[in-house]
């Protein structure tokens, strides 16, 4: 039978990759990859761009084709089975990568390129193909002394399978919980229509009255709008105690013991390559740079925007306290009553504003902003291998007709899907003799799904999610650069990855753009200039409170790779309490362990570099400045960002990309301008 991961494909094969196909493939690749770096490395007298790199850059493009459906589908539709060939692979693709980084030769032949008089001659994006390569060797322990090459090899790959089983804990914990409800009343003040997918969620169960979940969607609405206060601390603790030794299964699931070792293995990589710890280390590709220039950025946005919180947090207490006799306000109380104190200030609630965000109307309004501002016109295709009947498939074109990429839009939470919102990678833009490539990606986010026969209906804050995920997207489909290593996405440092993405979050608070995102789901009407401006009047409500809890995040990260100790452990709970106690405003439940699910960092690429959502939010608010200058579709500024940001990829430093765009260093001024923070 053939292996449909190893015949060559355009998109991937989705309805006929199975479990047993993954290993087979990714070993046959891999044993193809070392060998045909072997012979290309022996043959090298001179090496050259296209007698070296261009081969290379092929056989890992290769791979990466392979193994994206695999990593997407065991995030988007994990079985037990996926997931066994998921974690047989992952240590060997950690070994294939440090292998190869580890490659004296390869490394010594990226080094003449670079020492040869025709390297001036190459393209920037080249140039910097090979300049950031040489950095990634060294991380990769190239230089290291054959016993400490062999150390970092089994530490990169344990690490690689820590982080897998963390997240694989999360998503286990948050699908084996559910509550069923037998009585309507005890679901008093929750949605309509997620009460209604409550009882189509037990229907599906086979069971009498309403499941209650922990997938987002779900855990949100009763949170914010259960009357009854004993099933909001109810499905606030198993939330916020998931893969924790308080939550389901714990002696199967607690993460406890997996984010003492990864923190531990991280700090040994940071120590073996010379770096005093982790956050040293993750700041080599990063802008920052200098771990104290991030600590000083946190602190100091922390220290301006408390005063602020605190006031916001009082202003609740008392509402709270004149209204509804509330004493004491309590972790569980908090979105409840601010619910609450919104709607009494603003007549506004999120569930007010979802009937006029149905999403077929977000997502072709989506597309009419990118239309307006970069000339491009995006056609939905129908046939294509899909891993679930709620995925939808899309083909994106510029002014002149040209196909620039594809993507998948999988906006649903349902059961095996792990939770949150992303962008990822099925193939990157590269040319090969003379033939491209076109981009194409994944964009998933975790929404309430629709009932049966009915439209979805989004929130404000899920179309804000949904733009923020397309930001990605756009920086990975319409980039210029013919070389994977610094295309898209690719060599962006990650403090600056996220500029895009917020960037496309300004365009959800036009007045002008919201004219044609949003139209009631029954009669049309567009969103009433009555609801339009207490939205507008609204848009800050709590954004210190906020950013203080961002803050909260990015510092706990930053600290424990920072200030890890091999002797004292990673201390998580103890640096925790102290960041909550110099900045926290809120109550916290004792019994909180919101670390046991902090994916970004413990799973994902966030590790140290959680503060780079705030990083490149200056960025992203500076840089839509511009258009509120010049006007939000001024198709020459939306060419500007077009052509000097987003086309650009990895090319060139993003410090020099924003100023060629902005005309100026980057300034702080215009995102507290637009958290209402202005003093």
């Amino acid at each position: 039978m053939k292996n449909p991961l190893l015949e060559p494909f355009d998109l991937p094969p989705f309805a006929r990759i199975q479990a047993e196909h993954v290993t087979p493939a990714i070993n046959t690749l891999i044993e193809r990859n070392l060998k045909q770096i072997d012979e290309l490395t022996k043959a090298q007298q001179n090496p050259t761009w296209d007698s070296l790199i261009a081969p290379i850059e092929a056989l890992d493009d290769e791979l990466n084709k392979a193994w994206s459906p695999v990593s997407h589908l065991n995030s988007v539709l994990n079985t037990k089975e996926l997931r066994e060939a998921y974690h047989q692979c992952l240590p060997k693709l950690s070994e294939y990568g440090t292998t190869v980084g580890q490659n004296k030769n390869l490394y010594d032949a990226y080094i003449a390129i670079k020492s040869a008089g025709s390297f001036s001659a190459l393209e920037k994006a080249q140039q910097k193909t090979i300049t950031n390569a040489i950095r990634d060797f060294e991380l990769s322990g190239v230089a290291l002394p054959a016993a400490q090459k062999e150390q970092f090899a089994q530490l990169s790959k344990k690490l690689s399978e820590l982080q897998s089983r963390f997240q694989d804990n999360v998503m286990d914990a948050t699908d084996s919980w559910h509550f069923d409800v037998k009585d309507e009343n005890e679901l008093m003040g929750i949605p309509k229509e997620s009460i209604a997918l409550a009882k189509q969620v037990a229907e599906k169960a086979q069971v009498a009255g309403w499941r209650l979940t922990l997938d987002f969607p779900c855990y949100y609405a009763v949170i914010t709008h259960a009357n009854n206060r004993e099933l909001r601390k109810m499905i606030h603790k198993a939330y916020n105690t998931r893969a924790s030794e308080l939550g389901e299964n714990p002696e199967k699931w607690n993460n406890a013991a997996l984010m003492e070792q990864i923190l531990a293995t991280r700090h040994e990589l940071a120590r073996l390559l010379g770096f005093a710890n982790f956050a040293e280390r993750s700041l080599i590709k990063k802008m920052a740079k200098k771990t104290d220039r991030v600590m000083n950025f946190l602190n100091d946005l922390a220290k301006l925007a408390k005063p602020f919180a605190e006031k916001e947090f009082a202003e609740l207490k008392a509402f709270a306290k004149e209204k509804y006799d509330m004493q004491t306000l309590e972790p569980w109380d908090i979105a409840y009553y601010s619910e609450k104190l919104q709607q009494a200030q603003y007549s506004l609630s999120e569930e007010l504003l979802r009937p006029y965000f149905p999403a077929p109307q977000v997502i072709n309004g989506l597309f009419e902003v990118v239309k307006r501002l970069y000339g491009l016109h995006i056609v939905e295709e129908t046939t294509f291998e899909t891993w679930h009947p709620d995925v939808r498939f899309f083909a994106i074109y510029d002014k002149e007709q040209q196909l620039l990429g594809k993507f998948y839009l999988d906006l649903y939470a349902r059961n095996q899907k792990r939770g949150g919102a992303w962008m990822d990678e099925a193939c990157v833009r590269r040319v090969q003799a003379g033939k491209l490539q076109i981009p194409v990606a994944y964009l998933t986010c975790n929404f309430r799904a629709p009932l049966k026969d009915e439209q979805a209906l989004l929130t404000h804050d899920e179309v804000i999610t949904l733009f923020h995920e397309f930001g990605h997207g756009l920086h990975h489909l319409l980039t210029k650069i013919d070389y994977p290593s610094v295309s898209g996405i690719n060599g962006v440092p990650w403090d600056a990855v996220e500029l895009p993405s917020q960037f496309m979050e300004n365009w959800c608070w036009q007045e002008e753009a919201l004219a044609f995102i949003s139209s009631h789901y029954q009669t049309k009407e567009p969103l009433p200039q009555d609801l339009l401006q207490k939205m507008m009047k609204a848009k800050n409500f709590q954004s210190a409170m906020m950013l203080m809890r961002q803050l909260e995040f990015a510092l706990f990260d930053f600290r424990i790779h920072l200030e890890y100790d091999p002797k004292e452990g990673g201390r998580i709970q103890p640096i925790l309490d102290n960041v909550r106690l110099q900045y926290s405003v809120v109550p916290v439940a004792a019994y909180s362990r919101f670390p046991h699910s902090f994916s970004h960092i413990f799973a994902g690429g966030y590790a140290a570099g959680y503060y780079s959502y705030l990083w490149a939010e200056v960025l992203s608010s500076d840089a839509f400045s511009r258009f509120e200058e010049e006007g939000i579709f001024n198709q020459k500024t939306g060419a500007d960002f077009l052509h000097k940001i987003l086309e650009k990829g990895g090319s060139e430093d993003p410090d020099i990309l924003f100023k060629d765009f902005r005309g100026r260093d980057p300034e702080l001024a215009p995102l507290l301008k637009h958290r209402g923070l202005s003093s």
